[in-house]
């Protein structure tokens, strides 16, 4: 397996930490359990849709072949798909162009002063800012794990970071990746996103956008474009998660199951790495340093080159009954939200702890959940759900 260990060693900030592989708080509702459609690649499919998809999309009265050839633009509110059940995401073979990949823009996630209404007795002082720097290249050599999804939403097409983790029942042959619940759900006031799709190691070697004009597919994508055949998140995020998150905040995370647009080996074979995931990491005071990686694309940034911020943690509480979530000085802007926040494990090992999901208009902080019970719930559903496979 590649060692991925710069990607936490390389900062002096937190020596001790260190990535040892090449890098809701309630269940989703009953029918979320249903095993997932099949997701044969498109080109394996004579270039249509699954017979399964196919069905499940005529039950919502889509027709499958219109969906493919644009249907799925279709936002009107009797077809954007909403329950946990309901998801549905067909391989649409070469829709994710590296210059259609380069046009994303990032969803808005981002507070003003007046949106935090929580206890301040449990959250902390506002950390001072943190210079996000650029991730070394080439990634697969030094972040592996971590790249950015892209999907397409009412407001256009998008972009978020996320991390490849490991699955449980499938040692070694992990097709999960961990992200943040709004980058794959609109909650409250919408649906399930579509065309949802992953990259890792997105623009291997840092190219800037003029260099891209002309770059190999194997540059911006080393390791192949990966589509979500399953998605989940938070029962709270669906029902509480608003445009600047919302009380759905606390609860603003998801784990997708992807399968490779062209078919091949499992992701973590491919990427050669897979990170552990802890839901029973310390309080703030208690985990010291924390690492965020992603993508960030608001300006000043543009979304190609992967960046990183490690400070101390600190928490904050984003509205009453709701659980306290980290927060870390950090300039990372939107498109950086789902990117994984590793911290040292008891065992000295790094292990994902939490994923971006909210920051100030002035791009200072960011915020993340504390993985608890909820989030466990999560994975192991979708780890069992794919049992096997």
């Amino acid at each position: 397996m590649r060692s991925i260990r710069p990607l936490l060693a390389a900062t002096s900030l937190v020596a001790a930490l260190a990535l040892t592989a090449t890098a809701c708080g309630g269940d989703t509702d009953d029918s979320a359990s249903d095993k997932p459609a099949a997701s044969t690649p498109a080109d394996e499919a004579g270039g249509g849709i699954p017979a399964d998809l196919a069905d499940r999309l005529k039950e919502h009265g889509v027709d499958p072949e219109k969906w493919k050839d644009g249907e799925w633009k279709n936002w009107d509110k009797d077809k954007w798909l909403r329950s946990a059940k309901d998801f549905v995401n067909p391989v649409i073979k070469d829709l994710w162009k590296p210059e259609r990949m380069k046009a994303a823009k990032s969803p808005t996630k981002t507070l003003a002063a007046g949106d935090i209404s929580g206890d301040q007795d449990v959250t902390d002082p506002e950390p001072q800012p943190v210079q996000a720097e650029p991730e070394k290249t080439p990634y697969t050599d030094h972040a592996a794990p971590v790249g950015k999804v892209f999907f397409d939403s009412p407001q256009g097409s998008m972009v978020c970071s996320a991390t490849v983790v490991k699955d449980p029942k499938n040692p070694g042959k992990s097709n999960l990746v961990w992200t943040a619940g709004h980058c794959v759900h609109a909650g409250a006031g919408g649906g399930w996103y579509r065309n949802i799709m992953f990259v890792p190691a997105y623009n291997n070697t840092g190219k800037s956008a003029d260099a891209l004009q002309n770059a190999q597919p194997q540059e911006v994508a080393p390791y192949g474009q990966y589509w979500a055949d399953w998605v989940a998140t938070s029962n709270e995020w669906i029902s509480q998660g608003g445009p600047t998150g919302g009380d759905g905040a606390a609860y603003d995370y998801s784990v997708m199951h992807v399968t490779p647009e062209n078919g091949g080996k499992s992701l973590e074979e491919t990427v050669g790495a897979a990170l552990d995931v802890d839901f029973d990491a310390p309080e703030a005071s208690g985990i010291g340093n924390l690492g965020a990686w992603g993508y960030p694309a608001a300006p000043p940034y543009d979304g190609l080159i992967m960046h990183k911020c490690v400070d101390a943690a600190g928490r904050l509480s984003i509205a009453p009954g709701t659980p306290t979530m980290w927060r870390i000085g950090c300039t990372m802007t939107g498109g950086s939200s789902g990117g994984g926040w590793i911290a040292a494990g008891p065992d000295g090992e790094s292990v994902l702890v939490s994923n971006t999901s909210i920051g100030p208009v002035t791009a200072g902080w960011l915020a993340g959940p504390r993985f608890g019970e909820g989030a466990e719930q999560l994975y192991t559903m979708m780890s069992d759900k794919f049992a096997g496979q």
